[in-house]
C-alpha cells in the first residue's frame, strides 16, 4: 500500500495519507468538549511520530485549527451555549499576544530539544490545574456546584425513565444568557445558575495565554480553558465555545503572520499547509461530534481525561530534555 504513502514537501514528512486525519479527529472528538482544538496533542504526535521538529511545526498547527475549529464552533452556537464576552474578552488579549509569541518560538526556541522542555513545562502546568480543581472540591463556586447537581439528578431521571445513558444530558433550555457587560465583571446565567468573572483580569490572563499559544502554535484555548474552570469557576458546558472561538481567530492571525513572515534569519517558519489541512479535516469532523456530545457527559469526566493525558505528556517531554 506504498500508494497511500505521501511525502509533504515543506515539512519533509512522509506518512499515510489516512494518518492525520484519523489521529486529528481521534483527538479532537476528546478534547473539543473541554473547550481545546487538540492542537496541543497533536503537536507531540507531529514532532514524536512524524519527526517534524522545525519550527514550522507551529504554524502548521495553527493551520488545523483553521481548518478544524468551525464545526466545533458552529455546534455550540446552535445550540445556545457560546459566552459570546467571554470570546471576545479572550480574543482581544490572545490575538496581540500571537504575534510576540511567534518571535519567541523562532527566536528563542528553534532548538527541538529546548522546544520539547517548553512545551513539557506549559502542558504539566495545564494538566496540574485540571486535576486540582478536581481533587480540590472546596474551591468550586457554590453555581458550579450546583450546576453539577442538577447534572447528576437529570441523569438519574432520565435513565429510569429511558433507560438510556445517552438521553441523559443538558436539556434544551440549558442556554447561556448575558445578564451584564462592563469593564470591571462580567455575568451571565446558564440552567438558573448565575456566573461570573473579572474582565481585565480574564483579558490580561489571555495575553499572556496569547504569548505562550503563539510559540507553542496552539491559539492559547488548551490554557485558557482549564483556567476559565479552576480559576474563574465557570462551567466546561459554558466555556468551551468560547475557548474554540478564541482559538480559532488568534490561529487565523498566527497562520498568516506564520506565512507573511517566514523566516527570521536562517530559520523558517512557513506552515505546512497540505500537512496542516489534512489534520484539520479530521479535527472538523471530530470537534462536530464532540460538540454535539458535551453535553451528555459529565463535567469531572471531561476535565479528569484531559488532566491525566496532559500530564502524562508533559513528564515525558521533561524527562526526555534531561
Amino acid at each position: 500500500m506504498d500508494f497511500l504513502n505521501v511525502i509533504f514537501p515543506i515539512s519533509g514528512v512522509k506518512t499515510n495519507i489516512f494518518l492525520p486525519p484519523l489521529v486529528a479527529m481521534f483527538i479532537s472528538f476528546f478534547t473539543s468538549m473541554g473547550g481545546i482544538s487538540g492542537a496541543f496533542l497533536l503537536l507531540p504526535f507531529q514532532m514524536s511520530v512524524l519527526n517534524y521538529t522545525a519550527p514550522s511545526v507551529s504554524g502548521t498547527n495553527h493551520v488545523f485549527n483553521i481548518v478544524a475549529i468551525p464545526s466545533g464552533v458552529y455546534r455550540y452556537i446552535r445550540e445556545g451555549r457560546m459566552a459570546w464576552p467571554l470570546t471576545w474578552v479572550v480574543v482581544a488579549g490572545t490575538l496581540p499576544g500571537v504575534f510576540l509569541g511567534y518571535y519567541v518560538r523562532v527566536l528563542y526556541l528553534p532548538d527541538p530539544k529546548a522546544f520539547k522542555f517548553f512545551v513539557g513545562c506549559v502542558l504539566f502546568y495545564i494538566g496540574i490545574r485540571l486535576l486540582k480543581e478536581i481533587i480540590v472540591k472546596s474551591k468550586k463556586s457554590s453555581a458550579a456546584k450546583t450546576l453539577e447537581e442538577k447534572f447528576k439528578a437529570r441523569t438519574n431521571e432520565i435513565r429510569q425513565q429511558q433507560a438510556s445513558t445517552i438521553a441523559a444530558g443538558l436539556p434544551k433550555d440549558a442556554v447561556v444568557k448575558t445578564l451584564s457587560v462592563s469593564l470591571k465583571k462580567i455575568e451571565y446565567e446558564f440552567w438558573g445558575e448565575r456566573f461570573s468573572f473579572n474582565t481585565i483580569g480574564m483579558f490580561i490572563l489571555a495575553l499572556v495565554v496569547g504569548i505562550i499559544g503563539g510559540a507553542y502554535g496552539i491559539g492559547g484555548g488548551s490554557i485558557i480553558a482549564p483556567f476559565c474552570i479552576a480559576v474563574f469557576h465557570l462551567p466546561v458546558y459554558t466555556i468551551a465555545g468560547a475557548a474554540l472561538m478564541g482559538t480559532f481567530i488568534t490561529s487565523v492571525a498566527g497562520a498568516l503572520f506564520f506565512s507573511i513572515i517566514p523566516a527570521t534569519g536562517s530559520v523558517s517558519a512557513m506552515p505546512d499547509w497540505p500537512l496542516g489541512i489534512l489534520f484539520g479535516i479530521g479535527g472538523f469532523v471530530g470537534m462536530y461530534l464532540g460538540a454535539r456530545f458535551q453535553k451528555f457527559v459529565p463535567q469531572k469526566f471531561i476535565k479528569l481525561m484531559l488532566g491525566i493525558v496532559i500530564v502524562f505528556l508533559a513528564i515525558r517531554y521533561i524527562v526526555q530534555y534531561f
